[in-house]
């Protein structure tokens, strides 16, 4: 089967600014559910395997979209480095949400894709704006979360939260590239705006999707009882644990296998199969 690939596509977002996204799809005549891959805290489209795991999806029958945050620090010039760390710090939930619905957009007009059938994928930090998304936008009829947060309410407390808003910056160091990455208190404010929109816990209990739930069970950064709260607030979602697998599943950047982590095949695999069964 003949795969396209279109790779940093520019999409304009008027309320943020210029972000890059890819589409991977088959060739055919048939058109095809849409799958929406939402990166997290730190992430960006093309880290790790996802470029394998897009593929994957992909010669199974879905037009498969990834894209970076317009502030996830990333550069229309250089998608693959933090090189705006600027930006990183001006970014916030209110635009993440607002690129979303951009990205969604755009890509459910295409022909080659069934508008009755879009999906959210969204993993880490984004897989709370998925399920925010999923509630707010009754399009989205599947939603997939792999090692999801269940709250957004994620910042430093006490004297911690303190000292950021009397600063107005905290910094966290990236382990991988050691840079020193800015969160600007602005990214608090406009949580504090409207935390009736934030709030995930709601939205799960409300979304009306079809969700599947996927967790490893030793993963380090988010843990495995967020899966099983956000399972309990929506009971008629499926919860899917994967044995011993950490928060990315194997994966890890650079990645220069051909072939996908084991973990994360299992988890492609699992969400192939929930789509076609569901959808």
């Amino acid at each position: 089967m003949q795969i396209t690939k279109q790779q940093n596509i520019i999409i304009s977002n008027p309320e943020t600014r210029d972000f890059l996204a890819d589409a991977y799809y088959p060739e055919t005549n048939e058109k095809l559910p849409l799958v929406i891959f939402v990166h997290g805290y730190k992430g960006y489209k093309d880290w790790g395997a996802w470029n394998l795991m897009a593929e994957k999806f992909a010669e199974a029958g879905f037009f498969f979209v990834k894209f970076n945050f317009s502030h996830n620090g990333t550069t229309v010039e250089d998608p693959h480095n933090f090189a705006d760390l600027e930006a990183f710090g001006n970014n916030n939930y209110s635009k993440e949400l607002s690129d979303l619905s951009t990205v969604i957009d755009y890509f459910v007009t295409d022909e080659k894709v069934d508008d009755q059938k879009i999906i959210l994928m969204g993993h880490s930090r984004g897989g709370g704006i998925s399920i925010i998304k999923t509630y707010e936008d009754e399009r989205i009829n599947g939603l997939i979360t792999l090692a999801s947060v269940d709250t957004l309410e994620r910042f430093p407390k006490n004297d911690a939260f303190e000292k950021w808003k009397e600063a107005g910056v905290y910094y966290v160091v990236n382990g991988r590239t050691k840079q020193e990455m800015p969160h600007y208190y602005q990214f608090y404010e406009d949580f504090e705006k409207d935390p009736h929109r934030f709030d995930v816990e709601r939205s799960m209990e409300m979304a009306k999707a079809h969700v599947l739930i996927i967790h490893g069970t030793n993963d380090e950064s988010v843990s495995l009882k967020n899966a099983e709260h956000l399972h309990i607030l929506n009971p008629n979602s499926e919860l899917f644990l994967i044995e011993n697998a950490n928060h990315t599943f194997g994966s890890k950047e650079p990645w220069e296998s051909n072939e996908l982590p084991k973990d994360l095949n299992e988890v492609v695999e699992k969400s192939i199969e929930f789509i076609k069964e569901k959808m």
